[in-house]
């Protein structure tokens, strides 16, 4: 394999959560963090720790610099056009339930249609759904194409006017698909809906730019892209959160309070109501730095060809089958004839391998597919061929004890 050069080196040793050889392909599920982000916590939490915001003491004010640099690496690393464009939140789940609660309600009414597909997280159809129930709204799920991509054809087809709203994985986290972003944006624009974007599992591997994906709303999750869990991130343009009522009520998200009334502080202060993720975001921002450090092009190349390799290994066991498309994004899913994936993922495990098992936060894909589970083995920056190797070794032992 022809990997860059600054991904051949010595990589996986920056991982401490790697030692002792372990073969950890789950990272879809969450990545295992380089020590300079342990590290940037560490400080954070400890000699360089104190409230942000608050304080008027010389630490906190230097905390609050920090956690606003963060802010703007966040926007620098995904194309947006201002600092004041990013939201932190707890994860991309609650970068969803914000939208369906805040701009949800003041936008959809009964009869109105969202948009979703065969492939989404739980994340994106849950929050949905309960948005519908409570508006009157109708829910709507575009097909995939034989080879597991949301069908755009069908998709331009079928939105009318009633959508206001279409909802789609960037990257699936079962399939690895990759949807055609800008022509989802299109679709959805031509019809007055807006277009949210789950960048969970494209954020950590594909370069971003919002003006040019052309979404309204973009979501990630920190512990997706080598930082911390309890962060993420809702991107949204500053007009369309201006335009957005808060969501939850505390301090720091406040104007003025009293008991006749209480104002509003402006985006994104408006939805980050408590005493924010302060350790997180720092660790964000050391992520982000990583990251960015190697290339989001060049982990993408790095992935999707151990993901080929996988594939192509795969193949030779013939009661494996194989779902997705031929090229993804470092994920590969797959099953084997007469073994149930948590048995697959318990002998693996045996052999110093990890992988998910199970439905993937995706049970609607698992009908649509005909299985309950699948096994996922799924790539990350660290990974190599020994990973590969490693992985059908102990399919091969799977193959042998269930005979």
């Amino acid at each position: 394999m022809n990997a860059p050069v600054s991904i051949k080196t010595d990589i996986k040793a920056q991982f401490p959560g790697l030692a002792n050889n372990w073969h950890y392909l789950d990272t879809a599920a969450t990545a295992q963090k380089p020590q300079s982000v342990l590290d940037a916590m560490m400080r954070a939490g400890g000699v360089d720790y104190a409230t942000v915001h608050r304080g008027v003491y010389a630490r906190s004010a230097n905390m609050t610099v920090a956690f606003e640099a963060a802010r703007e690496r966040v926007a620098r690393f995904i194309g947006a056009a201002s600092p004041n464009e990013i939201v932190f939140v707890r994860g991309a789940t609650e970068g969803i339930n914000l939208v369906a609660q805040s701009w949800g309600p003041a936008n959809l009414k009964a009869g109105d249609r969202i948009m979703l597909s065969q492939l989404e997280h739980h994340s994106n159809i849950v929050p949905w759904q309960m948005l519908a129930e409570k508006v009157g709204a109708h829910i709507d799920v575009c097909p995939l194409t034989a080879d597991g991509l949301i069908d755009l054809d069908w998709l331009e087809a079928n939105l009318t006017g009633q959508h206001k709203l279409v909802a789609l994985a960037h990257v699936s986290n079962v399939l690895g698909s990759i949807l055609g972003a800008k022509r989802a944006a299109k679709a959805a624009h031509a019809v007055g809906a807006k277009l949210l974007l789950d960048g969970c599992q494209a954020a950590p591997r594909m370069r971003l730019n919002m003006a040019e994906l052309g979404c309204d709303f973009y979501v990630l999750s920190g512990h997706k892209l080598y930082g911390p869990t309890g962060v993420g991130v809702l991107w949204a343009a500053a007009e369309t959160l201006d335009a957005m009522p808060p969501w939850q009520g505390g301090g720091a998200m406040i104007d003025r309070v009293t008991f006749a009334k209480t104002t509003y502080a402006p985006a994104p202060s408006r939805f980050e109501a408590g005493t924010p993720m302060i350790i997180e975001v720092i660790g964000l921002h050391a992520a982000i730095d990583f990251v960015d450090a190697i290339g989001p092009e060049e982990i993408f190349a790095h992935e999707s060809e151990l993901a080929a390799q996988t594939r192509e290994a795969l193949r030779s066991i013939n009661s494996i089958t194989l779902f997705g498309p031929e090229k993804s994004a470092g994920i590969v899913s797959f099953s084997m004839d007469g073994v149930h994936p948590h048995d697959i993922g318990t002998i693996l495990d045996e052999e110093g391998v990890a992988i998910r098992a199970g439905h993937h936060c995706a049970q609607p894909l698992m009908d649509h597919l005909g299985v309950p589970a699948t096994a996922r083995a799924s790539f990350g920056i660290y990974n190599d061929e020994n990973d590969v190797a490693a992985l059908v070794r102990g399919l091969e032992r799977v193959k042998r004890i269930f005979g």
